[in-house]
């Protein structure tokens, strides 16, 4: 499999890194209802700094797998 450093969507070449960004946000935002109800961000001393660690394993799942 390679790696393509740049995606053409619709006639715009937009990097890669910026989709599975966007896919990593993505995934974020449906998690968060999850973890909402399953409580546990009482937990989780600080929200922000967890939240953003949450979205480094996301993007470099991401990455590693498309």
């Amino acid at each position: 499999m390679q790696l393509q450093p740049v995606l053409d969507i619709g006639g715009l070449l937009v990097s890669s890194f910026v989709v599975h960004a966007g896919l990593a946000i993505a995934t974020l935002l449906a998690l968060n209802p999850l973890l909402a109800k399953v409580r546990a961000r009482r937990v989780v001393w600080n929200l922000p700094l967890a939240e953003f660690g949450i979205l480094i394993c996301l993007i470099g799942l991401y990455t590693i797998l498309l």
